[in-house]
């Protein structure tokens, strides 16, 4: 058998590509969540400033990372489509809805800064200010409402579980702006950030536990997914990390906090791939296995990520090492 036939009917080194692939997919929705998390994060906390320095500051902390955190989500939504195209087909005509709503509370929080900037009018300021905000909390809300629906199989766009989900990704973005303004700012305006960062740790852990609950109680197909050690082992690792993202934030170990942020998110987003699995589409009855394009362009898809992932990682290690360290106290967004 010749190369080429070889890579038309076996998958790539024998790789169990289908499941490398729905993991790799909610690995991108998490650097989605992790890295624009913060951004909307700092969009909830800009509502609790009200001197105009302070709230250039924390635009200042988030002018150069925005644009560029919004591209996991392009990925994630162009992995979705290669990999699993009636998935994608699925998802976006059940929930075209609430993704044409994602999509404009997204747009509304990228034109809120730049509009914000363009006249220094009181009125003008806070109309585009509070635009910010509600595009930045909207924005996560809706994004968990979405998820949950995915995991539960839910045909309506609003369902209890949905709620909770979204309220508790909300939460966690502040958990991750907070964590991200105490390594941007300084003096009594991290000190105010880090006491919002705790408090919100409570009720993050508050609203995954009560998430887990409302999902326990409502989906008995999802019941003996939670005897899973995998899954009891997540959820004590969630309470774990929010005790050392506390503690972290009181011993000003700010780089310590956002690292435990950071596998907070990432232990969410696990949490429901493993629920999910081995469904890709709970409620189209559809396996990973079942939903996963042919072998051949499954194959070359995937050499294509090898080379092209490590790359798209290197351009945002060198982007956060350009504009690490804290913001000038009068620095401005732009």
């Amino acid at each position: 058998m010749t190369n080429v036939e070889s890579l038309a009917t076996k998958p790539l080194f024998g790789l169990p590509l289908a499941e490398l692939w729905f993991a790799l997919l909610f690995f991108i929705f998490g650097m989605f969540l992790f890295l624009d998390g913060f951004d909307f994060g700092v969009g909830v906390l800009f509502a609790t400033r009200n001197d105009d320095h302070e709230k250039e500051q924390l635009l200042a902390a988030v002018g150069p990372f925005w644009d560029g955190n919004e591209v996991w989500l392009v990925v994630f939504g162009g992995a979705l489509f290669a990999a699993f195209p009636s998935v994608y087909a699925n998802l976006f005509s059940r929930y075209y809805l609430l993704m044409f709503a994602i999509l404009a509370a997204l747009g509304l929080r990228g034109l809120a800064p730049e509009m914000y900037e363009e006249r220094e009018d009181d009125r003008w300021r806070t109309l585009w200010g509070y635009s910010f905000v509600i595009g930045s909390t909207g924005t996560p809300f809706l994004l968990g409402l979405f998820v949950m629906n995915w995991l539960t199989g839910a045909t309506g766009l609003i369902t209890p579980v949905g709620v909770l989900g979204g309220l508790t990704v909300l939460v966690l973005t502040i958990v991750d702006g907070a964590a991200f303004l105490g390594l941007k700012t300084r003096g009594a305006l991290r000190d105010e950030m880090r006491n919002y960062g705790v408090r919100a740790a409570g009720g993050y852990l508050g609203g995954a536990i009560i998430t887990l609950g409302a999902i326990y109680v409502t989906e008995p197909g999802l019941r003996s997914s939670f005897r899973s050690p995998l899954i009891v082992a997540l959820v004590v690792l969630t309470a774990t990390l929010t005790g050392i993202y506390v503690v972290a934030l009181r011993r000003r170990r700010y780089y310590a906090a956002f690292a435990a942020t950071a596998a907070l998110v990432f232990g969410l987003v696990g949490l429901v791939a493993i629920l999910l699995f081995p469904f890709v589409d709970r409620t189209a009855g559809l396996t990973i296995r079942e939903a996963i394009i042919s072998t051949l362009p499954l194959n070359l898809m995937s050499i294509m990520a090898s080379v092209l992932l490590p790359i798209v990682l290197g351009y945002f290690a060198v982007l956060y090492s350009a504009f690490s360290g804290p913001v000038d106290t009068e620095e401005a967004y732009g």
